[in-house]
């Protein structure tokens, strides 16, 4: 028998359990579906050790009052394993589970013209038949893993840091290898070079770490921070907001004298996080000058913390790799020292590539590695992938990975034209990856619920993005590329992890910008969009 619902939501994590909770609220008859065994999303599958969110607290949560109130995290900056006590708690206080199913993975989805309903197919047999169909997929839910010849072969352990088992997998006395450099890399070694009888680091390219600035945090300080909490949360939601008190400062790195710049960098780094990435000058993404102070900052930070002046050539360059912050900063505690270290190796793999797994281990084009476990912390199909895995079809009946095969075309990150009923949070062409998670959500939420109320209001049955407001963005985000330092770096945010991919920015980098563009469209009458009765 084919369920029935008013909106249906696929993923569990921030954006698709805000939007369960508030469209309940409104008196929606709606169901969530999650292909994971828990709440959370990625913080559901980050079990790796190390595992650590990079948004400081109380950033990354929600402005739920019943939520924060009787919470306390124990750190400034959260582990993957209080982010799951955490969603536990969300779902105790707010009740959710009652409308989720966990364990089913969407597989394919229709839309029927005639009834104007999408007909939903999953893993399980389940058929779900629904007015909406929201896509919380979320940027990071397609792991990557190279296709390295001879993996099968391999006689040791191998995960990718997205699928770690939830069993632990010792560390202690192993030889282990662990293939890229990224946040998980980064956390992945700091744990595991402690305990290792041998680490090999394999390195594409240098991550631009910078100090995370980690601390306890006790439930006395807490109670006084959530004094003004209301306040905080207010402000991140608004512009220039999303990430709280990380803001760029309203001037260009070279209006201000060297020893003032010095003292704005010096300040922004004993912030920690990610002040020093998006909380200094306000030209550090598009002026390779401006650029290169910001990197000279870090490099001179970084490379007294390495004792051997080789090691240092590869991790922090005399000169940039790629312009500083167009790759996501990676935040580190003790990264740098580990190479000091006489079990852990570095190996450069621009000059050196891996040829081959073997059964002991890794053979690169210089030397072979004997392993017992290797770590990929080798990224995600990001914004698209968790998206184009679904057989997603058109009215026309044709599949959105094809439509997207020579690029993403969307309105505002949120529709696709001929997807009619259909939004995506947190999707490509969205803020995404540059946007506070937990804003993200409330923000696209709120949005999307009134939107939803709209329709429901107006009898209306039928939405759809206009093929011109469809292109008219996605030249707007390509302009915003051309104008910005990002499209200099072969990151994941211009889709270049992943070979074959089309080349182009799906992170929408400038987040207050987006948030008037949403509160525009929705003042013009959902400008963009058209409906029906």
């Amino acid at each position: 028998m084919t369920e029935q619902r008013d909106v249906v939501i696929v993923g569990a994590g921030f954006s698709g359990l805000y939007l369960l909770y508030r469209l309940r609220q409104e008196g929606f008859d709606v169901h969530l579906v999650e292909a994971g065994s828990g709440l959370g999303g990625v913080w559901n599958a980050n079990r790796y050790p190390g595992a650590r969110v990079d948004s400081h607290v109380p950033n990354y949560e929600y402005s739920i009052e019943e939520v924060w109130r009787d919470w306390n995290w124990p750190e400034r900056f959260p582990s993957g394993v209080d982010l799951r006590r955490y969603f536990r708690h969300v779902d105790e206080v707010l009740g959710l589970s009652a409308d989720i199913s966990l364990d089913t993975r969407v597989e394919a989805a229709t839309f029927d013209e005639s009834q104007r309903r999408w007909h939903i197919s999953t893993d399980t047999g389940r058929q779900i038949d629904t007015r909406f169909f929201v896509l919380c997929t979320g940027f990071a839910s397609k792991p990557y893993v190279p296709d390295f010849p001879g993996l099968a072969e391999f006689g040791g352990e191998w995960y990718h840091t997205a699928r770690w088992p939830e069993d632990e997998v010792p560390l202690a006395g192993r030889r282990i290898g662990v293939i890229g450099t990224g946040a998980s890399g980064v956390q992945v070694v700091q744990e595991a070079s402690k305990v290792a009888r041998e680490l090999v680091v394999f390195q594409r390219s240098p991550v631009t770490a910078i100090a995370m600035q980690q601390r306890q945090l006790s439930v006395e300080e807490q109670a006084e921070a959530k004094k003004t909490y209301r306040e905080v949360f207010a402000h991140r939601n608004t512009p220039p907001g999303s990430m709280t008190d990380v803001l760029r400062l309203d001037i260009g790195a070279f209006d201000v004298t060297p020893e003032e710049r010095e003292r704005i960098y010096q300040a922004a780094w004993d912030k920690g996080g990610f002040h020093f990435w998006v909380g200094t000058f306000n030209d550090i993404l598009a002026d390779e000058a401006a650029n290169l102070t910001a990197y000279e900052f870090w490099r001179d930070k970084v490379r007294p913390r390495i004792d051997d002046p080789a090691v240092a050539d590869f991790l922090a360059p005399m000169s940039p790799p790629y312009p500083f912050g167009t790759k996501r900063p990676s935040l580190e505690q003790d990264y740098y020292e580990a190479f000091n270290q006489d079990n852990v190796h570095l190996v450069d793999l621009r000059s050196t590539p891996i040829e081959r797994f073997t059964n002991a281990g890794i053979e690169t084009s210089a030397a072979s590695f004997d392993l017992d476990l290797v770590v990929f912390a080798t990224g995600f199909d990001a914004n698209t992938g968790g998206l184009t895995q679904i057989d997603l079809r058109d009215t026309d009946g044709v599949s959105l990975s094809d439509r997207w095969a020579g690029g993403v075309s969307s309105n505002l990150g949120l529709s696709v034209s001929k997807f009619p009923n259909m939004i995506i949070m947190y999707g490509p062409q969205s803020p995404t990856a540059f946007c506070n998670g937990p804003t993200c959500a409330e923000v696209h939420g709120e949005w999307i619920v009134d939107l939803f109320e709209h329709m429901r209001d107006e009898h209306l049955t039928r939405i759809e993005s206009t093929p011109e407001a469809e292109q008219q963005w996605t030249d707007h985000v390509a302009s915003v590329a051309a104008s910005s330092l990002l499209s200099k770096a072969d990151s994941w945010y211009m889709s270049a992890n992943i070979p074959g991919k089309p080349r182009q920015l799906l992170n929408f980098p400038a987040t207050d910008s987006y948030l008037r563009h949403l509160a525009r469209r929705q003042a013009n009458g959902y400008e963009g969009f058209v409906f029906a009765s």
